[in-house]
């Protein structure tokens, strides 16, 4: 179930949202097979990614692929961020599904509820990227903090009260 779904189930408020972007680049990369007993193969990928723009750092990811012959591949991957998003500083995982056909790829991307440190502590969010497979992309993040009655992004109360400074 979606974050969106239990909003709509719950008959909450959806929380105030922001939207970052990044432009991703792979520094490194490798892959490994993983089981290759029977087909399709399943691989192991690892790679080192760059992050600049609204979110900035870098990001070991794991992922596993399953290959098929014609070279299109599905993948589950988890990576965790270290850097500043919108200026906070933190840690945070991300849990990606991604789709590659004819050398492109389509990912979809959530925060892992509970992952984020530091100053990005309840960070919430989703969102994804497409671009050439292992050649770097723009990925957006839509995301808003948990528990802390803030729109995302500003540190600003979306009740009222003083957040940070901030009104």
């Amino acid at each position: 179930m979606s974050d969106e779904d239990s909003v709509r189930l719950s008959g909450a408020k959806p929380p105030a949202r922001a939207r970052a972007r990044a432009k991703i680049a792979v520094q490194s990369s490798e892959i490994e097979p993983f089981d290759q007993t029977a087909g399709p193969a399943l691989m192991e990928v690892r790679l080192t990614e760059t992050f600049v723009g609204d979110f900035e750092g870098e990001s070991p990811v794991r992922a596993l692929q399953v290959l098929r012959d014609d070279k299109s591949s599905s993948l589950v991957s988890m990576q965790r961020f270290r850097g500043k998003l919108c200026g906070r500083v933190g840690t945070f995982v991300l849990q990606g599904s991604e789709i590659v056909e004819h050398g492109k790829i389509k990912a979809r991307w959530f925060v892992v509820p509970g992952s984020a440190t530091g100053e990005l502590a309840g960070l919430r969010g989703e969102g994804g990227f497409e671009g050439d497979f292992g050649k770097g992309s723009v990925g957006t993040l839509d995301y808003w903090f948990e528990g802390k009655g803030e729109v995302a992004g500003t540190g600003r109360s979306a009740v009222g009260k003083k957040v940070n400074g901030w009104l």
